[in-house]
């Protein structure tokens, strides 16, 4: 191969380098400026009480770091614990902001690799004894068992659930614990006035498509039965929050509906500026 050859695939290949990241820039440029546009200044997102103008993104998916914050501002903090379903490697959950912030808490990962993973990532927060790592399948049946066999506090502060498929069942199925704050994905496809809940399987997982989870007027009621509100969505149209309704006071934006605080899906949104993010154990 000569050196002619090599040298010409060296340049393409830092041409293409180069217009990966200015599409990247651009694409950056024009979610801040829509983000600025229809959120930040958005006259409807400016009440006092509305969560979206607080959203911001540390380890997050999306604004969801941001929002927690708020409403802990608001409500308190007790004995800081959360416990997360789904975090795939821990460097883009809800609660990995939290660790930072002293927190303790649970997680649970069905995926083999990934819960080796974290157990390596965040070792050092697993040995101080502040991060418990299950691998486990989580289901309706077993969700309450995998609790107790962490020990967690019967009223954690936060409970955040995002297992693709089963959210709505699991949420339901947990009956000893009362956390005081629940996050928790909705299927954004169905609009506030639909009622939709995928039939329970514990043996499914998410197969990429549609059918998965709940539409939020189904996560708001069953909220009501389980006694919270529903406080807010992320701007994303990903997660759901509800704040225990003896908590939630006059504190948000009421009334505390579907149709109040549903947000369409927007997954254009989903970019992330700066480095890749990681934790290395000290």
């Amino acid at each position: 191969m000569g050196l002619n050859f090599i040298k010409r695939i060296t340049q393409i290949r830092d041409l293409l380098n180069i217009m990966i990241k200015k599409a990247d820039d651009d694409k950056g440029i024009k979610v801040n400026q829509f983000l600025s546009g229809q959120l930040f200044n958005n006259p409807k997102y400016t009440a006092s009480k509305r969560l979206n103008r607080h959203e911001y993104q540390v380890f997050s998916q999306n604004g969801e770091d941001g929002i927690i914050s708020e409403i802990f501002n608001r409500i308190g903090g007790t004995n800081k614990y959360f416990i997360e379903f789904g975090v795939e490697n821990g460097l883009e959950c809800n609660s990995t902001n939290l660790l930072y912030k002293g927190w303790n808490g649970l997680w649970i990962e069905r995926d083999s690799k990934f819960s080796k993973q974290v157990s390596e990532r965040f070792k050092d927060f697993v040995d101080a004894g502040r991060l418990k790592v299950q691998h486990e399948f989580i289901t309706a049946e077993n969700v309450q068992s995998l609790f107790d066999k962490a020990n967690v506090p019967i009223e954690p502060d936060l409970l955040s659930i995002d297992i693709d498929y089963n959210d709505y069942h699991v949420w339901k199925a947990i009956t000893k614990y009362k956390p005081r704050v629940v996050v928790i994905e909705y299927n954004s496809v169905f609009r506030p006035d639909t009622h939709f809940v995928v039939k329970y399987d514990p043996k499914r997982i998410w197969d990429k498509t549609s059918y998965f989870g709940a539409s939020l007027l189904a996560l708001e009621q069953l909220g009501i039965e389980k006694g919270y509100c529903l406080v807010g969505c992320v701007f994303s149209g990903s997660n759901a929050f509800f704040v225990r309704k003896d908590l939630a006071g006059d504190l948000f934006e009421a009334p505390y509906t579907a149709e109040n605080h549903y947000e369409p899906n927007r997954d254009f949104l989903y970019y992330r500026a700066g480095h890749p993010k990681n934790h290395i154990p000290g």
